[in-house]
């Protein structure tokens, strides 16, 4: 197989890390990813609220998703004071402890307007009811007024993303705002120009879905899955490296960038499947870690695997760091074995392959 990232898909990656998709409004990020893909599907349809599906191989009986999020976490504007300061409401599970002097663009018809989270001196703060929370982190946009605020196009429901681009650390670590989950997006993208460039044939129909409103609870894969109704589907998304400073092993187990892709023990991971898959891992050489769950993986997998009837469904997560910030870390070297791994995987699906439980 060649490079699995090249310089084309790497700056593909970069440019859709950078365009926002806040949950809701996931539309332009979509735009990119569909362009992205379409050389290498064959067709592919939007949902009423913007999931995409590319179809590799259209018509089959058989069925198979590969799918990952587009959404990023965000927040809607709530609040504007008649001095013209913006006060919000989570879009997703955004971390108010992180906002303070970081730069925003909120939203509007009018195109994106520029705005900070203000916050007063280390100077001005002697309590501890004066750390950052939802009651007290605010929006400047640079205005005097209400109205002036109004005039550039802001107002109560507008969405507001940081302002933050990708970068590459050390030559190995991607690093931007939103890699949860676009970067699943990104390898579920590269593992269909793979399929092509290989000239893979598939004896099912594969559907590559990129679902939106993950971040505020399944609710695109919700809706996809159902459309579908697929015999198998293969989530990936992101998890926590805990090898970093301030994370307790003990709750959080030992997941760690560079050791390979998270495979995921839970109830909505089809035991089946998930012994396929580290077979697949297995006799390619792919390295690959464990985690457990006790209820729901948080992922997209539970939507699909209690949908229809039940869904054999198996999660392949990436490890990273500093979920929820504006600086998320992934290792190149586990994204590259995440593509390869689901990319195998596939190959090893027959078509009308039965995962029932007992057999």
């Amino acid at each position: 197989m060649k490079k699995i990232v090249n310089v084309k898909s790497e700056k593909f990656l970069e440019n859709y890390l950078n365009n926002p998709s806040p949950t809701g409004f996931e539309s332009g990020g979509q735009k990119l990813w569909l362009d992205y893909i379409k050389p290498f599907i064959q067709d592919y349809f939007v949902d009423n609220y913007g999931s995409v599906a590319g179809i590799i191989n259209p018509g089959k009986e058989y069925r198979v998703v590969i799918e990952a999020h587009a959404d990023e976490i965000s927040w809607f504007v709530h609040y504007i004071t008649k001095d013209g300061f913006i006060y919000l409401k989570r879009n997703g599970g955004s971390d108010h402890m992180i906002a303070p002097s970081k730069r925003v663009l909120i939203h509007t018809e009018k195109g994106p307007v520029k705005a900070v989270f203000g916050w007063p001196a280390i100077h001005m703060r002697h309590t501890k009811e004066e750390t950052p929370s939802m009651k007290n982190i605010f929006l400047d946009c640079g205005c005097s007024s209400k109205e002036e605020v109004e005039k550039l196009g802001v107002h109560v429901g507008c969405v507001a993303t940081f302002e933050d681009e990708f970068l590459i650390l050390n030559k190995n670590k991607y690093v931007g705002r939103a890699l949860d989950n676009r970067v699943g997006g990104f390898m579920i993208a590269e593992v269909a120009r793979l399929l092509i460039e290989n000239k893979v044939e598939l004896p099912f129909s594969l559907y590559v879905v990129n679902a939106v409103q993950e971040e505020i609870g399944l609710r695109g894969a919700e809706m996809i899955a159902q459309r579908i109704k697929p015999h198998v589907a293969l989530i990936t998304d992101v998890c926590h490296d805990t090898a970093t400073p301030m994370v307790d092993k003990i709750e959080n187990g030992d997941q760690q960038s560079g050791k390979g892709p998270v495979l995921t023990y839970g109830p909505a991971v089809q035991n089946n499947f998930l012994k396929q898959i580290i077979k697949v891992a297995e006799k390619n050489k792919i390295p690959f870690q464990r985690a457990a769950v006790s209820r729901s993986t948080g992922t997209d997998t539970d939507a699909f695997a209690y949908s229809n009837e039940g869904v054999p469904s198996a999660l392949i997560s990436l490890p990273l760091r500093y979920m929820h910030t504006t600086v998320e870390m992934v290792q190149k070297e586990d994204v590259e074995n995440c593509i390869r791994l689901i990319f195998e995987t596939l190959k090893s699906i027959k078509s009308g392959q039965d995962f029932r439980y007992l057999r």
